[in-house]
């Protein structure tokens, strides 16, 4: 299965994401945006406000709850599949390996793995495959929600397309993103999982987004 369907708006964010950053200081920041004004000691100023991911609530593998908190100050890579999928998230998800073990053990640096099957994909389930793909601890979360939270979460947040589709192949179609998410919950990056290119880019961008908080220590 290949689903192709991409909005008008990530297509723009993909061509942003799939261009050679190394030469650039900070990652683009993606997705909605709004501008305000605000009075600052009698002046008025702009600012930017963008589009983050909300509070979310969804039982992993390890049939703990997790939530939004548990990635307050980190980085992650979140990204949409399920377990029985006889297509993309094999391709994607040993291209993730290459994400898990290039930052094993840095804490500063999440996976979120959501599954859209939310009738077979159970907390043990879970945990099967995340032991099949070689996954232990908490850094890599596999995530399950009801339907209409994670539906939504995918595409109005994360600016994924995901369904049930019975004519599908597994019965769902989705993209083969993984989103790359910094400490504010900003949208920093989306590239397709399913190209090594795209993943090696994700993973030298990674490191440029640990060292733009490095700076900003400074």
């Amino acid at each position: 299965m290949k689903f192709y369907y991409l909005s008008a708006g990530f297509l723009f964010l993909f061509a942003l994401t799939a261009c050679n950053l190394k030469e650039e200081k900070k990652l683009p920041v993606l997705g909605n945006r709004e501008t305000v004004e605000k009075t600052i000691d009698g002046k008025t100023v702009t600012d930017t406000i963008y589009q983050t991911i909300p509070s979310f609530s969804f039982i992993n593998q390890d049939s703990a709850a997790i939530t939004n908190k548990d990635f307050d100050g980190k980085i992650y890579v979140a990204d949409f599949f399920f377990t029985t999928c006889p297509s993309i998230c094999p391709v994607m998800h040993r291209n993730m390996l290459k994400v898990y073990d290039k930052f094993k053990d840095n804490p500063q640096v999440m996976i979120a793995s959501h599954t859209i099957d939310y009738k077979h994909d159970t907390p043990a389930v879970l945990k099967e495959y995340a032991t099949k793909l070689g996954v232990s601890g908490k850094q890599w979360q596999f995530l399950r929600g009801g339907r209409d939270s994670v539906y939504t979460l995918a595409e109005k947040h994360y600016l994924v397309a995901v369904n049930e589709d019975k004519s599908a192949p597994g019965g769902y179609i989705h993209q083969g993103w993984f989103v790359l998410i910094d400490k504010e919950k900003r949208l920093r990056g989306a590239y397709d999982g399913t190209q090594p290119d795209q993943v090696e880019q994700m993973i030298s961008d990674m490191e440029t987004l640990l060292k733009e908080y490095q700076h900003d220590k400074k």
